[in-house]
């Protein structure tokens, strides 16, 4: 009964006007850069970050949430089309997509890939409604050493679950945890790596570093790779609804897909783009032909449509309840929160129910808005795949540039942007990830004044992360992830789930 009130509580804050305006304005702009390629939820959230300085709370959040799961309904599109994912959670699709579209079936394919991606989005809402009360419970019974010790777990399953080499990751959250020491001690008053430059006395800002590695980063190193040849498919879509075969294969793909996501989106650095590959390599592992993988499978796209928007869904759980971003998104989400005074974590629920319940109701909302718009405004998407990326690049970089001086009012805060820039292509080109620097960026202050709090309470012994039952079993986990990745067997097996696909 408490759920169900607190659901009606929720529609009433999301069918406001002003809140459907923008979850709307939401779902196109994220369906936008999920057709684009080159552009990405993160660096589109970081640039509009600024703009939610004037918005209500619970308006923003919406309006962000809606860009981050819109993004997924988006890059399935150019993906079938067109064999160019718009998202990285998309990579796969392309696999059996694309095949599909040219056999004749993109119509059917888009479906499937809308249906899945809606019906994964309804029952991970449910779920976010069902378990983040209980969960936010939990986490009000935590004290600073259970922090400090939830946020360590964070940080080494955001490792083990990242692309790439493990080292790379690890020095990449070290990274971020150093720049997030920057400014003025809170303890002390002292400075701590200013280099005596004033304006960095504040510290760096958080959508100043987020702009600079993702909006102004992504920009250089689409440059650097040239203008991409697009092969914009020319033939109409006569056919939008699948065959009953179709629907036969699709929908147990459907299911294993939403119930893959809905655990992977909760786990820290999972999300929609891990959540789609490894429902990639379960259907193919399952199938009684994996041949036809590769050829047109409806399954290839069924259930990893399905798992990256459960995926993108349920990585709020962590960051709404407990304060801790499980990906660089929910990073950016968490900003967001702080710009408008709201500090992330349990006591959200009972302090603003209003935020909470309200967020929750406009994601299923905002899917229903997704599947109405999407499949009618596919032409319009393949045209603005024709506009050439020498046009686009300018009009980011001058929102880039607008958004990081309206933070502070200041010129210095757009050449640490560029900086950030400037670095954020190194790190792609090196093959560095740059989503762990920034969950390190954001837990790493958070991190220091837990541990200080424990320090203070137990008058400098640091045996109280293990004499205390919910620490010390999180201080374990973290330790048998660690020893997991390092087992050659389990890393072997790490690469082989990404480099499959």
């Amino acid at each position: 009964m408490e759920l169900l009130d607190n659901l009606v509580l929720g529609f009433g804050v999301a069918l406001t006007p002003a809140n459907l305006g923008f979850a709307l304005i939401g779902a196109l702009i994220g369906t936008l850069i999920g057709v684009l390629p080159g552009i990405g939820p993160i660096a589109t959230i970081a640039m509009l970050l600024p703009l939610t300085f004037h918005l209500e709370p619970v308006s923003g959040l919406i309006m962000l949430a809606g860009i981050f799961y819109g993004a997924q309904y988006g890059g399935s599109t150019t993906a079938i089309l067109v064999n160019l994912p718009g998202e990285t959670s998309s990579v796969v699709t392309c696999i059996d997509g694309h095949q599909m579209a040219r056999q004749g079936k993109a119509g059917s394919a888009l479906a499937i890939a809308a249906l899945g991606s809606f019906f994964a989005g309804t029952v991970a809402t449910f779920i976010i409604a069902a378990f983040a009360p209980p969960l936010a419970r939990v986490g009000q019974s935590f004290g600073a050493p259970e922090y400090f010790s939830l946020m360590v777990l964070g940080l080494i399953a955001a490792v083990v679950l990242a692309h790439g080499s493990v080292l790379k990751a690890i020095a990449m959250i070290i990274l971020g945890l150093l720049f997030g020491l920057i400014g003025t001690d809170g303890q002390t008053a002292s400075q701590r790596f200013t280099f005596d430059i004033t304006e960095l006395s504040d510290g760096i800002d958080f959508a100043v570093l987020a702009i600079g590695v993702f909006g102004v980063g992504e920009v250089i190193a689409n440059l650097a790779r040239g203008e991409e040849s697009r092969s914009v498919m020319s033939e109409r879509i006569s056919r939008l609804w699948p065959t009953r075969e179709d629907f036969s294969l699709a929908w147990p793909a459907v299911l294993r897909g939403t119930g893959l996501g809905s655990i992977l989106g909760v786990l820290p650095g999972g999300g929609a783009t891990l959540s789609a590959f490894a429902a990639y390599v379960l259907e193919k592992k399952i199938a009684r032909d994996p041949s036809r993988f590769g050829r047109g499978a409806v399954e290839g796209v069924a259930g990893p449509e399905s798992a990256n928007n459960a995926g993108a869904q349920t990585s709020f759980i962590p960051m709404l309840t407990l304060g801790i971003p499980g990906n660089a998104v929910m990073a950016l989400m968490i900003g967001a929160m702080t710009i408008h005074g709201i500090q992330p974590g349990p006591q959200v629920m009972s302090e603003r129910p209003q935020l909470f319940w309200g967020m929750v109701a406009s994601m299923w909302i905002g899917n229903l808005m997704l599947l109405v718009i999407n499949l009618p405004l596919i032409g319009i998407w393949v045209q603005l795949l024709k506009v050439p990326y020498r046009f686009l690049y300018l009009s980011i970089l001058l929102f880039c540039a607008i958004g990081v001086y309206t933070i502070g009012n200041s010129p210095f805060s757009v050449l640490v942007a560029a900086f950030f820039g400037v670095a954020g292509y190194i790190f792609m080109r090196l093959e560095c990830e740059p989503a762990p620097m920034i969950l390190g960026f954001v837990l790493g202050p958070l991190m220091e004044d837990n541990l200080r709090r424990a320090m203070r309470i137990s008058s400098g012994d640091p045996m109280i992360f293990l004499n205390r039952p919910i620490s010390l079993g999180l201080l374990i986990a973290a330790a048998i992830l660690l020893l997991i990745v390092a087992l050659p067997a389990i890393r072997r097996g790490r690469q082989e789930a990404f480099q499959e696909t």
